[in-house]
């Protein structure tokens, strides 16, 4: 691949105006400006390449969106050949050809009983709309009582105010508390710090049972219950327990409570099946897709409901049953050219077939991570790993917050050539689909290397 050469002094002026006039997401810009943060350039394969010709291994998929690899010619060659065609057209009151095909192929792909398709921009708004439809629905049949939702600590679901409010990680959304509408909060199977303080062996399933009298004593004004299926992402990668998603799904229906399955992280393979709901067979009311939707190309999101839900929109214009709500680049072209490329990918190559052998390659590598005395937790669901560091093992405290323990073990394995994410002091691996055997071998030395590094001297 050509590199893209930048001179000295463009250099400069792009890291400049990086550090100045940029302001990063997620990021304190009073230490980013300490930290000489690469600025990309390129990518080619499973690689970044900065704009000082440095190739770094993308270990955590662009923030969980790349699937098929970088500079993947099947999806360059589908946006170019939607480009001659046209860039973007609206989707309301008229259609357009990709957004149409994309969305009969996500209504074959996704659990069965999901049948209209609703697009967006992004993961937030993705469940922005799924909040929004789920309140309408009750009004437009005359339950309007159910006007509540439940969701559960450590949960998120992107940073708009819908979604705030049913998010539940404090250092994220805390501040904003008086502008959001928050939600009834049930605690997270987090096992490893358990809220009820039991053990795997004695658990007796204390989090199933809190979770159905919180349904129970909240039904008649439920209008939904919102969850991340099978792995909370952003709260560390927690996973939980077998069988949670199916018993989720039998309360909702046995206390007349809509469910909604945020997939932004978890669908297009990352837990090893094209979406999570499929690891316990069920069929949510409304599914939220995004990120890996294109591949990790373009910005896009779906919202999936059901004939049902629908239904109760389907009326007379002066009933005024209708769904007001809409974005401008609801349904672009360049972004539906992009899903449909990716779909085609993951069934011409095999993507989850293949991916299995990988996912067994990365449990093997994760066992070894045990010899690192500050390993306190390791979390796998597939592709997604959340390996938490604790300062004492034994009694599971956590590093002080100041210390930013992640965060040096992130640039450590920045100068080793490899590009991955932390969570607080949890740190990621979730590298693209079509990571090498080879490639996955260099990511996870290089992850055990760097918290050694970081934490051998504490």
């Amino acid at each position: 691949m050509k590199q893209i050469r930048f001179t000295e002094e463009e250099i400069r002026q792009l890291k400049y105006i990086d550090t100045h006039v940029l302001w990063h997401p997620f990021t304190q810009m009073k230490e980013y400006e300490k930290e000489d943060a690469p600025i990309i350039t390129a990518g080619e394969g499973n690689y970044l390449i900065d704009i000082e010709g440095r190739r770094y291994l993308d270990g955590v998929s662009s923030l969980w969106v790349n699937v098929h690899g970088h500079r993947v010619s099947e999806i360059d060659n589908a946006i170019i050949a939607q480009l001659k065609e046209i860039a973007h057209s609206t989707l309301l009151g008229i259609g357009n050809v990709p957004s149409i095909k994309l969305a009969e192929r996500l209504i074959q792909i996704t659990p069965k009983g999901l049948t209209k398709v609703f697009y967006s921009d992004n993961g937030s708004t993705g469940v922005e709309i799924a909040l929004k439809m789920a309140f309408q629905y009750w009004q437009n049949i005359g339950r309007a009582e159910k006007k509540q939702f439940l969701s559960f600590y450590n949960a998120y679901h992107g940073d708009t105010l819908g979604a705030v409010g049913v998010g539940g990680i404090p250092l994220f959304h805390q501040i904003y508390g008086d502008i959001v509408v928050s939600s009834i909060k049930v605690p997270s199977a987090y096992c490893y710090r358990c809220p009820w303080g039991k053990q795997l062996s004695n658990c007796n399933q204390a989090c199933f049972q809190a979770l159905e009298d919180t349904i129970k004593q909240h039904a008649k004004s439920l209008a939904a219950v919102i969850i991340e299926p099978i792995i909370q992402a952003a709260a560390g990668m927690i996973v939980w327990p077998a069988g949670f998603l199916k018993h989720l799904r039998k309360l909702c229906d046995q206390y007349e409570v809509l469910l909604i399955c945020d997939e932004v992280a978890t669908g297009f393979g990352r837990t090893g099946k094209m979406f999570a709901c499929q690891h316990e067979g069920i069929t949510p009311d409304f599914m939220v897709l995004s990120k890996g939707i294109t591949g990790g190309y373009l910005p896009l999101a779906a919202t999936l409901t059901t004939n049902k839900i629908y239904q109760a929109f389907f009326a007379n214009y002066a009933e005024l049953k209708t769904f007001f709500h809409g974005h401008s680049y609801t349904g672009n072209p360049l972004g539906c050219a992009a899903a449909l490329a990716s779909l085609e990918l993951f069934e011409k190559n095999r993507v989850i077939e293949r991916l299995q052998p990988k996912i067994e390659q990365l449990k093997e590598h994760l066992q070894k991570f045990w010899e690192l005395p500050h390993v306190g937790d390791i979390r796998q669901a597939g592709f997604m790993v959340g390996i938490e560091l604790v300062k004492d093992r034994n009694t599971k405290e956590s590093f002080p917050f100041e210390w930013r323990i992640g965060h040096q073990v992130i640039l450590a394995a920045r100068k080793r050539g490899v590009i991955i994410r932390l969570l607080g002091d949890v740190i990621v691996i979730l590298p693209p689909l079509s990571i090498s055997k080879e490639e996955l071998n260099m990511l996870c030395d290089v992850v055990y290397e760097s918290i050694k590094e970081v934490t051998g001297g504490i």
